[in-house]
């Protein structure tokens, strides 16, 4: 069963109320513009039809008028020749036909009127029909969009990337283990004592190696 029961229904609907209540909204316009590009069809093959017997009524009407002439001739033709009675007979066919021919232009004026309303209607159509097919644009993009935010959230939760996270904070864990060890190992010594020590040594060989130099330099002299 079809969406719309009648070419009013589509003309008439309200496409974005359809598709907020609808459980599948891409579902529902795929569904929408089948039925109105079945529709649009249907409406467009009345035209053609329409169209054919306009052209069919026009060579009717072509056909009575020229008879009508024909007749008039005729009866123009009996009153030169004086043939009352022909002319009369001939004015009578000629009335027929023009009876004939006010039938057929009323014809032909109706399915003038319907060709009109049926341009009309696919017009209407057409216009509904473009907004759905751009409605349905519109959520084939929005649901690749929101495929591509799921796709990067997953990546960005990949169990790889978890696991690689943990490694990291692992050695970094492992580091303020091995600075605790060394800070460890410094505590309960004085500040600076095995530097004040170390300074001691040195000015020690400094001096003892600055009177060495004082006493070959004045063992030199005295030589």
């Amino acid at each position: 069963m079809g969406i719309f029961t009648r070419f009013s229904d589509i003309v008439n609907s309200n496409l974005h109320a359809l598709l907020d209540k609808a459980e599948d909204p891409e579902k529902m316009v795929r569904l929408i513009i089948q039925e109105m590009e079945e529709t649009l069809v249907e409406v467009r093959s009345t035209a053609a039809r329409t169209i054919a017997d306009r052209k069919t009524v026009g060579r009717r009407r072509a056909q009575v008028e020229s008879e009508i002439r024909e007749w008039e001739e005729k009866a123009e033709l009996a009153i030169s020749r004086e043939r009352d009675d022909l002319a009369r007979a001939a004015l009578l066919e000629k009335n027929q036909l023009a009876q004939q021919l006010e039938r057929i232009e009323a014809e032909d004026k109706t399915l003038a009127d319907n060709l009109e309303q049926l341009n009309e209607d696919i017009g209407r159509l057409q216009a509904k029909l473009d907004d759905a097919r751009s409605r349905q644009k519109s959520l084939i993009q929005r649901r690749k969009a929101v495929g591509s935010r799921l796709e990067a959230r997953r990546h960005v939760h990949d169990r790889r990337l978890d696991d690689a996270l943990s490694r990291f904070e692992g050695y970094e864990q492992r580091l303020d283990r091995m600075e605790g060890d060394a800070e460890a190992m410094d505590m309960g010594r004085e500040p600076g004592l095995r530097a004040a020590f170390d300074e001691l040594e040195s000015e020690q060989a400094v001096q003892s190696e600055l009177e060495a130099l004082k006493a070959r330099v004045r063992g030199g002299d005295k030589g």
